[in-house]
């Protein structure tokens, strides 16, 4: 039921962290993955790493904050392997931590085109081939973050819940055409992204008292979800949001 031989799937912010051991795990369940990310180098280093494993995958380099790249990532797959069965949205910024009292204008533009704008483009570009198919997953890695309140990661929390809302809006509006629209909520996670808050002993310590598993997840625990949701397990599963978080929402 999880296996993947003969998809395709596009991961975003797939070079490092989270993306990039979504991008691994799926190739070893038979998955083509097209490794993406803003630098070409990192794609190239990735996509050759999987493939030097027996796996299929290309590096197509993207800017998911410019609508152009954006058309460009799916036009490039579509011309190399002819589908994209999965979309998974992973890449994501958070420029700013502090108060909202003190966030720009700016700043505040900035993390929601990029966050929740560039995932509903992706989405709209891989739409009409998953409705004319009958089949497709879209899965946005979101955030814990999303769940709750924060003093000090406010526009990115907002930017994940609306995350959350944007998979439950496509769910109902492409559900017809049998499309399932998911997001993964993760906790603190060992990656670059989150290094600020894991990376400082006390930070670490307290999250991790606060968990019930006692520790902060490694990017390996987050993959198998997305394994699941695009694999036949996952078919009567859409709109929801998947929280892997060792248990620290519930303690």
């Amino acid at each position: 039921m999880f296996d993947l031989t003969g998809q395709v799937a596009v991961i975003t912010g797939s070079t490092k962290g989270i993306g990039r051991a979504i991008a691994e795990e799926m190739a070893r369940a038979g998955s083509k993955v097209v490794i993406s990310s803003r630098k070409p180098e990192a794609c190239e280093e990735v996509a050759a790493a999987i493939v030097k494993e027996g796996h299929e995958a290309i590096p197509i380099a993207c800017h998911i904050g410019r609508r152009a790249d954006c058309e460009a990532l799916i036009a490039e797959t579509r011309a190399k392997w002819g589908k994209i069965d999965t979309l998974i949205c992973n890449a994501a910024i958070n420029p700013y931590y502090g108060p909202m009292t003190n966030l720009s204008d700016e700043v505040f533009t900035k993390v929601m085109e990029t966050n929740v704008r560039s995932n509903l483009w992706l989405a709209n570009l891989v739409q009409p081939e998953m409705a004319a198919r009958r089949d497709g997953t879209i899965i946005v890695v979101s955030s814990i973050g999303g769940l709750k309140g924060t003093d000090i990661l406010g526009i990115y929390a907002i930017s994940k819940a609306a995350d959350m809302q944007l998979a439950r809006n496509l769910a109902v509006e492409w559900g017809p055409d049998n499309i399932r629209v998911n997001c993964i909520a993760p906790g603190l996670v060992k990656t670059d992204f989150a290094r600020a808050l894991w990376e400082d002993p006390g930070l670490r310590k307290g999250s991790e008292d606060r968990t019930a598993l006692r520790r902060i997840g490694d990017p390996e625990d987050i993959s198998g979800a997305a394994v699941f949701l695009a694999s036949r397990a996952g078919r009567w599963i859409t709109g929801q949001t998947i929280v892997i978080d060792g248990g620290r929402t519930i303690a």
